[in-house]
């Protein structure tokens, strides 16, 4: 047999080729029970991890005292695991079904979330705390994984045009959980005189409780999946894992492919943990001095409401257009709204920050233009690099290496800030953001077109079979 066809066999007898047999996929392009069962709430689901580990840890570390150089490195460092998902995400299939590991995965995360609730009050904290979060990152690139791998294979390609919108949507809603409420609750518990530690304490036990409810959700409504076949011993894993690299180094253009991905979110990697830190940091430090309960409402829910939108309007633009002839413009619309912090910071002075009102319009203005573009890196990798028969490895792969060139970018944005000063920080964000537009310009396409592929040619095709 070709070639291509040994490649389409092996994935499929393992679990990680396409979702091509007969009657796996109802007219609605779900399974069993509807999309809307489980979608939404599996990228709640995804979002919460994510936003504690990324944003929430970070916001707690600060209020504790700790410098911005401290918790950039600490935390980044920890967000390179979701970079190194492709090492197992190929075993996944092999030893259970996807539904399994989401499930397992989410309570443990509840576990260890509350772990990290007793573990604070000790004096020692900090290198116990950011041991669980890497705990909590490897079980929530787990259930990433996992979660992808059902969408893409439970849902057709009707399906997953209709249901992108509501994928990024939910996810944020997972940040609004974690940034706003979970932000809130110990803001407004520590505004009552408890203690700082005692009040996060409360509150990270809140995010505990929540995914504990999630994995029981999700145990009677996610899709079962195709059993998957257990391997025969070490060797086929090997093999299995070796073939699933080859294929995707097969792939045509993939080096230019590959570069998109990379450098389209490399300005914005600095920002994603140093903006959240500005907006704490107090006035003489040249931040702009926002307390807890502030923060959570202008970083946690009116920005976050505003990140949904955007995602949704993202993905209404592109259905309509085309990802080929709206990537360029969604990059400007990731990068340039870069200069709303600029504007804040260049605002700040000892004893003066902009107003409130300023505030909210510049950071919602920087979260419609990031969640906006961000829908074009989602789509790139789901109908450019995913395609092929190992549909779930490969996206992992493409989301892999999406956050590799975030860890450095975080990590150095600390100390960055600690030397710049955020004035000059967020002017050096702007040149840094230069990359991400040539990228865009020069994103290859149709190298590896599935048929009827959403954005490669026009508007959403009903027949669009890979996500």
């Amino acid at each position: 047999m070709p070639l291509a066809d040994e490649v389409d066999a092996l994935g499929a007898r393992n679990g990680l080729g396409a979702p091509d047999e007969p009657g796996e996929l109802d007219p609605r392009g779900a399974p069993g029970p509807g999309a809307a069962r489980w979608v939404p709430t599996a990228y709640l689901a995804e979002g919460i991890p994510f936003a504690m580990v990324i944003w929430v840890a970070g916001t707690m570390f600060k209020d504790l005292g700790r410098s911005d150089a401290e918790i950039t490195v600490g935390t980044a460092s920890v967000g390179i695991v979701w970079s190194l998902k492709p090492f197992w995400a190929p075993l996944l299939d092999m030893s259970r079904t996807k539904k399994f590991w989401v499930v397992a995965t989410q309570i443990a995360m509840a576990a260890l979330l509350g772990a990290a609730a007793l573990v604070l009050r000790l004096p020692s904290y900090f290198p116990f705390v950011l041991a669980i979060l890497w705990a909590v990152a490897f079980a929530g690139a787990t259930q990433d994984i996992c979660v992808d791998g059902t969408y893409i294979t439970a849902l057709d390609g009707r399906g997953q045009a209709a249901w992108i919108g509501v994928q990024g949507m939910c996810w944020n809603a997972g940040r609004i959980f974690a940034t706003a409420a979970v932000v809130g609750v110990a803001g407004a518990l520590k505004d009552r005189g408890l203690e700082a530690k005692s009040a996060w304490a409360l509150a990270l036990a809140m995010s505990a409780a929540a995914m504990a409810g999630l994995g029981a959700y999700h145990a009677l409504a996610l899709p079962g999946g195709k059993p998957a076949r257990r391997p025969a011993g070490a060797a086929e894993i090997v093999a299995t894992f070796a073939d699933a690299i080859r294929a995707f180094f097969a792939k045509k253009a993939i080096w230019g492919m590959l570069t998109f991905v990379f450098l389209y979110r490399a300005g914005e990697g600095f920002l994603l943990l140093e903006a959240p830190l500005f907006m704490q940091a107090p006035l003489k430090a040249g931040g702009l001095g926002l307390s807890l309960a502030q923060k959570s409402m202008v970083d946690g829910t009116v920005s976050t409401v505003v990140s949904i939108a955007g995602g949704l309007l993202g993905g209404a633009f592109v259905s309509k257009f085309g990802l080929r002839k709206t990537l360029l413009f969604l990059a400007v619309c990731l990068n340039v709204p870069h200069l709303c912090y600029v504007a804040l910071s260049q605002g700040v002075t000892a004893t003066h920050a902009p107003s409130t009102a300023a505030i909210y319009a510049f950071v919602s203005l920087e979260k419609l233009g990031y969640s906006f573009g961000f829908v074009g890196n989602m789509l790139y990798m789901m109908q450019e690099l995913a395609p092929g028969p190992y549909k779930m490895t490969h996206y992992a792969f493409a989301t892999a290496l999406m956050n590799l060139v975030l860890v450095p970018t975080q990590m150095v944005s600390g100390p960055l800030a600690d030397h710049l000063g955020y004035k000059r920080f967020f002017l050096f964000v702007l040149v840094a953001s230069i990359p991400s537009l040539v990228a865009a310009a020069r994103a290859p396409f149709g190298a590896n077109p599935p048929a009827g592929a959403v954005g490669t040619r026009g508007p959403v095709d009903p027949a669009l079979s890979e996500r």
